[in-house]
């Protein structure tokens, strides 16, 4: 639910963007901040989660992001200046944040070694079903509207429903969280050894329980409580892990996988698509996100997680590729020329599928298993928020850069899905079939 609402939040926007527009009366560049500034707040969230989790434990986490969620929808469904829509967009981004963490840390710690990377990706799979329910929403509502994303709906403008319907699942992930266990692992932190245990031989099965929590103990007694100093060092400013960690973030994000979650319905809508059309195509892009995921999770364990990054490098440079080629035709009559057109359309969702079946899904898998232990909290917050800042700059600048040349952006976008491939070749190791214990 944490991975679902981390979509939901995060690309429900995407069908308030020409509403806000012309609601406030605002450009571009205002327009880009409001949309963007969630990220800022994303970014916090992320760097401090693991730090309150270590505290108060996972669960706890959990209910505070639940809370947060909840305020921010209401908020968000309700403002009464621009200002105060972006007030609530910042606590809503602080909740992604959070979640984006959590969720990741939490499933490592509890998941058996042989199935972490698929549980791992159940994470990234939650987040793309809320994107896909996100845009259906919004479609439905847009419908009920009557194609107005300013339409009247139960006394609200469209856009302001859009946003507010997010409290339904924020509510259910705040109860859901009742009723899963604490980590192990922070249960020995803070000496409750029987509850951990029994926690152990329910997640794990029939296995030696001495033993077992014998090797998490020696591993938490070789490690001390992370802290950013503690990733300070070499000859760089960060360890050399971190920086691994911080690069897999910094190129998941500057290959634009999120415009075509935040800005797909106004990017089909400037190249002469039909509005319900837009968001139409937006929720079809969303359910090849969709089986992506699925066949990243099939395959994680078994082919690994560096041969699927790679392969997804390579598909998404040519899906870009395909793109700015696409966009670099002029309209005829306020629309792309026919195969200019489909060619963007297709290639698009091509681009969606190679980013969801490898980088998608493997670098939040990697993120929670490749630090070593002593750095893992610390190490998985800097990289979550380096996401969160990369996340920011790519979707605050979008429509300047659009502005500029739609097809241009997308030549910059090709260029770091095709740096991708080197950066991985050589700095990314293989973490498939082992345990956190053995990553140092």
């Amino acid at each position: 639910m944490g991975g679902f609402l981390f979509g939901y939040d995060s690309s429900v926007i995407n069908g308030a963007v020409e509403a806000i527009r012309g609601r406030y009366d605002i450009g571009s560049a205002a327009l880009a901040q409001v949309i963007a500034i969630a990220l800022i707040g994303c970014a916090i969230g992320a760097a401090t989660a693991g730090r309150i989790a270590d505290r108060i434990g996972r669960i706890r986490c959990m209910q505070i992001a639940a809370v947060l969620f909840t305020i921010s929808a209401v908020g968000s469904a309700l403002p009464f200046a621009l200002w105060d829509l972006a007030f609530w967009r910042i606590v809503g981004g602080f909740a992604i944040g959070m979640a984006s963490v959590i969720g990741p840390a939490y499933i490592a710690e509890v998941a058996p070694p042989a199935y972490r990377g698929r549980l791992g990706s159940f994470q990234q799979a939650a987040i793309v079903v809320g994107i896909a329910i996100s845009q259906l929403v919004n479609w439905g509502l847009l419908n009920a509207a009557g194609g107005d994303q300013r339409g009247k709906l139960m006394g609200l403008e469209a856009w302001q429903v859009m946003l507010g319907v997010m409290v339904v699942p924020a509510v259910l992930y705040g109860l859901l969280s009742f009723a899963i266990p604490e980590s192990p692992r922070f249960l020995l932190s803070v000496g409750k050894r029987d509850r951990a245990r029994a926690i152990l031989a329910e997640v794990e099965g029939d296995i030696d329980l001495d033993a077992r929590v014998s090797e998490i103990e020696l591993a938490m007694k070789s490690e001390h409580r992370s802290s950013f100093r503690d990733l300070l060092g070499g000859g760089f400013f960060f360890k050399p892990i971190v920086w691994v960690g911080i690069g897999l973030s910094v190129f998941q994000q500057f290959v634009g996988i999120n415009v075509a979650f935040y800005y797909s319905s106004t990017l089909w809508q400037s190249v002469g698509v039909d509005p319900t059309d837009s968001f139409f195509y937006s929720f079809t892009t969303s359910i090849i996100n969709i089986v992506g995921t699925v066949i990243a999770m099939i395959f994680v364990d078994r082919v690994g997680r560096k041969p699927l990054a790679l392969i997804g490098s390579v598909g998404m440079a040519v899906g870009l590729a395909l793109e700015a080629w696409a966009f670099s035709y002029d309209l005829v009559g306020g629309k792309l020329p026919s195969a200019q057109g489909w060619t963007a359309l297709i290639a698009a969702h091509v681009f969606v599928l190679f980013f969801a079946l490898s980088w998608g899904v493997v670098v939040w898998v990697m993120l929670g298993e490749m630090f070593p232990n002593r750095l893992r909290a610390a190490a998985l917050g800097v990289a979550a928020a380096a996401q969160w800042i990369a996340n920011w700059a790519i979707t605050a600048s979008f429509p300047s850069l659009a502005d500029w040349s739609l097809s241009g952006t997308y030549v910059i976008y090709t260029v770091f899905a095709a740096l991708s491939v080197p950066f991985v070749l050589k700095f990314v190791k293989e973490t498939k079939g082992k345990s956190l214990e053995e990553m140092g």
